[in-house]
């Protein structure tokens, strides 16, 4: 009975294409993957002179395909003009209230220290008008009485210029005239002490009224002091709070700046580094569409059964070798060693 056999093959140029694909694909896997110049690369411990050859090929062809890849690497445009002006008058503007603030804050210290020193304690409200007298009343006083006992010694004589000029000197009536003008004198000037006394009082008096006004106003001043230095800390709380916002914003801005000038010089070593993998997968795929597009062939081979001639002359064969073994046990070598 005859036998046949079927053998389904591609075309041969699609044959002859997946033959390349394969050795190309196994050439590639013993290529190392680099990502770096000839410069950065050391042979490390333990590393095989021929490894660390095939590393410094792989980082060699590297350095070409970024050199050729150049036009296609990936870039990331700089700040405009205009951008670095508005960062760059965005960071001046930061921290430019502390100047006029500390200012503020100078002065206001400077005002609480005078208010400080005058002293609003309430024993200052409790200080007994004797205090506020002047120190020069007393010599006051005394003047004025000395001028007043002059003249009274002077209206004295006169009035005895007159008894004596009358005769009536040393009489009973000259007498009791002048012991009338001795009393009224007294109490005129018992009245003009009296007088002096309380006009040093009233003025006293005065001064106290008005130095407690006066410390009142002080303790208002202090008040609103305070008041005003609250202001000041909650204005350098806010314009530091704006600052730290601000300059958060511009940190941003420069982190993302700088972290897309990372991505793109991944993205360009990337594209050196797997250039080859990645043309063999463009490769790999249009080989396998060829493929798809030209579908095997099925080729058949039919092998006739032997005629007698041919059963008989193998038979024939196979008889004579083993009667020539028989009769010539020599030619027979089993390789069974030594004999």
């Amino acid at each position: 009975m005859a036998v046949t056999e079927q053998v389904n093959r591609p075309a041969p140029f699609v044959e002859k294409l997946g033959t390349n694909l394969a050795e190309n694909v196994l050439a590639q896997q013993g290529v190392p993957i680099v990502s770096t110049g000839i410069a950065g690369i050391s042979q490390q411990t333990g590393e095989s002179a021929d490894a660390f050859k095939a590393r410094q090929d792989a980082a060699r062809a590297f350095t070409t395909r970024q050199q050729s890849l150049s036009g296609l690497a990936p870039q990331v445009a700089g700040q405009d003009a205009l951008q670095t002006q508005a960062q760059n008058l965005a960071t001046q503007g930061v921290g430019s209230f502390a100047p006029f603030l500390q200012k503020a804050q100078t002065a206001a210290t400077d005002a609480g220290t005078a208010l400080g020193g005058v002293g609003l304690g309430a024993t200052a409200f409790q200080q007994d008008v004797q205090d506020f007298m002047s120190p020069y009343q007393s010599q006051v006083i005394d003047a004025s009485l000395a001028e007043f006992d002059r003249n009274t010694q002077i209206q004295q004589q006169g009035i005895r210029d007159q008894q004596a000029a009358l005769g009536a000197l040393g009489s009973g009536r000259a007498g009791v005239q002048l012991a009338e003008f001795g009393t009224g004198a007294a109490r005129e000037r018992a009245l003009l002490q009296a007088g002096l006394l309380q006009q040093g009082f009233g003025q006293a008096a005065g001064a106290r009224q008005q130095d407690i006004a006066n410390r009142g106003a002080l303790a208002s001043q202090q008040q609103g002091l305070g008041a005003f230095q609250s202001g000041l800390g909650m204005q350098q709380q806010a314009a530091t709070g704006t600052d730290i916002s601000r300059l958060g914003q511009l940190g941003a801005l420069n982190q993302a700046q700088t972290q897309a000038g990372l991505d793109a010089t991944r993205e360009a070593t990337r594209q050196a580094a797997f250039q080859p993998q990645e043309q063999l997968d463009r490769y790999a795929n249009q080989v396998t569409g060829i493929m798809g597009g030209y579908p095997g062939q099925t080729v058949s081979t039919n092998v006739p059964n032997p005629t007698p001639l041919q059963t008989a002359l193998g038979v024939g064969t196979t008889l004579a070798g083993i009667y020539g073994a028989v009769n010539n046990p020599n030619s027979l070598s089993l390789n069974l060693g030594p004999k």
